[in-house]
């Protein structure tokens, strides 16, 4: 099992947000996000914030840093490890796995990730045949967008994807064309840009929380 940072909106919580950082952070990245998105009237949460594995990049010198993946070059067609990818969706499962034994729904669990961490929980989803509640995939792209299909029932489960006009890591480009994909496979996809770079920005984290809202059943 992943070793992972939690923070708790309040007790007993009913919902669980299980959100993977990008190439070279760690788990810590995101928690601060958590009062930035949460609003006093939502029910309580779980944030799960998993450590990436440490392991060699190559696109990087093959300096080892924490990545879900391994990047071995620029062609967006080509340039994720499949079979890392793999592993880290069956690490994946088991935080969500690990999330149910403790008493949240699978219908209450979203997965979040940011650039790395999203192109992984956009893998899971086209895996999965459970219930989600949601995917919340930000500054990321689908690895292998060419070749994907989804498995035989696959659940179908809202996503909300967001962008920066100016990415210089994953290009507007790329993220387009892997929300096209997504859709052509029947998923559900809000689609936001925002005039930002490789980041996330005060209105993404409002809409967010929107979005959020909507799914969380409150006004």
């Amino acid at each position: 099992m992943l070793q992972t940072v939690e923070q708790e909106t309040g007790a007993s919580p009913q919902w669980s947000v299980i959100w993977l950082h990008g190439l070279g952070a760690d788990g810590h990245d995101f928690a601060p996000i958590v009062p930035e998105l949460v609003r006093p009237h939502w029910p309580a949460l779980r944030f799960v914030f998993p450590h990436a594995p440490v392991r060699p990049i190559t696109i990087n010198n093959g300096v080892p840093m924490r990545g879900w993946y391994d990047i071995v070059g620029m062609d967006f067609r080509s340039r994720a490890d499949m079979a890392g990818v793999r592993e880290s969706v069956a690490q994946l499962d088991a935080l969500i796995a690990r999330e149910i034994e403790r008493g949240i729904a699978a219908d209450h669990i979203f997965l979040a990730g940011f650039s790395q961490g999203g192109a992984v929980i956009l893998s899971a989803a086209l895996e999965r045949t459970a219930p989600l509640a949601g995917l919340i995939a930000l500054s990321t792209y689908l690895p292998d967008a060419q070749a994907t299909t989804r498995a035989d029932g696959a659940v179908d489960v809202p996503v909300f994807m967001a962008h920066g006009s100016s990415d210089p890591v994953i290009p507007l480009a790329v993220a387009e064309h892997s929300a096209q994909v997504l859709r052509d496979l029947g998923l559900q996809i809000q689609w936001q840009r925002y005039p930002m770079a490789h980041q996330v920005c005060a209105e993404e984290i409002h809409a967010l929380g929107d979005w959020l809202q909507e799914r969380l059943g409150v006004a």
